[in-house]
């Protein structure tokens, strides 16, 4: 498929790469409204299951806006010197887990991340719609090294 940029080439990842590439990062975009405007914020993860936790504290404007919404949560690494990198978009609804044992047993599991209790809360991303895309050099099929390279993430 191609993209805007006449020397570039967007491949569609498959579920299993995009799965692979969402589990190995850590820190990705948050997606949602506010206000009925698009906001996009940098958030720190992890996935329990298929679904992406988010730390928050309850006080956080943000959980409010994301309570059962619709969100996007984005991962991606860009290159801006050769212009190529890779993306994957989870869309789904958002819950947001408040309850103290909920809280504990994520906390138990040695992922505690973001502000101490009692404060803390998570915001659960369960994704419906799983995509990727990974840009690159045009590629004929040929080139060994761009193929291992794109499959590497």
């Amino acid at each position: 498929m191609a993209t805007l940029d006449e020397d570039r080439t967007l491949l569609v990842l498959d579920d299993a790469d995009c799965r692979r590439l969402l589990a190995g990062q850590g820190v990705g975009r948050l997606g949602f409204s506010d206000g009925a405007l698009p906001a996009i914020i940098p958030v720190s993860y992890f996935l329990r299951g298929d679904d992406v936790l988010i730390p928050a504290d309850q006080r956080n404007p943000v959980v409010a806006a994301v309570r059962r919404a619709v969100v996007v949560f984005e991962v991606g690494v860009l290159d801006p010197v050769s212009r190529s990198g890779w993306s994957v978009s989870a869309v789904g609804p958002s819950r947001v887990i408040t309850d103290p044992r909920a809280i504990a047993a994520i906390d138990a599991g040695g992922l505690a991340l973001g502000p101490p209790a009692p404060s803390r809360c998570y915001i659960s991303v369960q994704p419906g719609l799983l995509r990727g895309w990974r840009m690159g050099p045009p590629w004929d099929g040929h080139d060994s090294t761009w193929a291992a390279h794109s499959a590497a993430g």
